[in-house]
This record gives structure tokens, sequence and C-alpha cells, in this order.
């Protein structure tokens, strides 16, 4: 199906812009949901946020767009599900004494 914005007057063009920015949210809300399935509470994982270490920790919760997360250091992060790893083995664990910093918002 084809639109020829250049026939739509200002009122319909701004219907379709509503209706686009609603439907390209309700997409980008679907991936989250499907990238956050991958994951389970309790599970192990790792991430790192902008200018810090990796971080390990245990997703506690599912939230609407990301999982919170709590660090070894006791530490709460939500996180958005792509930016999360699966810890798969003991190698991946991190190293004792290993210090996590909070990163507010």
């Amino acid at each position: 199906m084809r639109i020829d914005i250049d026939t739509l007057d200002e009122a319909q063009l701004l219907d379709l812009n509503r209706r686009i920015v609603a439907r390209l949210k309700l997409l980008h809300d679907m991936k989250a949901h499907v990238q956050m399935m991958d994951f389970r509470v309790g599970e192990k994982v790792s991430f790192q946020p902008d200018g810090h270490p990796v971080l390990f920790g245990i997703i506690t919760k599912y939230n609407r767009k990301t999982v919170t997360v709590i660090t070894e250091t006791g530490m709460q992060w939500n996180v958005a599900p792509a930016f999360l790893r699966k810890l798969k083995t003991v190698d991946e664990a991190p190293a004792a004494g290993a210090v996590a910093r909070h990163h507010p918002g």
C-alpha cells in the first residue's frame, strides 16, 4: 500500500504522523519484550555501563522495558535486555573483590 503524502492536508499529515509514531513504539516495545524473554529471574548476567568496568549480577525483576539486576555489591540497576550477556561458565565470573559503581538513572 502506497500513500501519496503530497495529497494530504495538515490535519491528515498530523494524524498519519501520530499513527506512525504509535506503530514504531509498539514495534520497539515488542522487540524489547522478545529480548527480555531470553532472560529469567535469578539468572546470572553481566553488562557494561558507559565509563564503567563490566558488572556482574542477578536478574531480580522484569520491568516494562528493562530488567532489574542486583550486582555482587548490592547495587540495583535497570538494564535494557540488549545490553545483558548471560554468564555461561565459571571462567566468566568476576574476580574476587571486584568493585561495582552505581550509575544513576
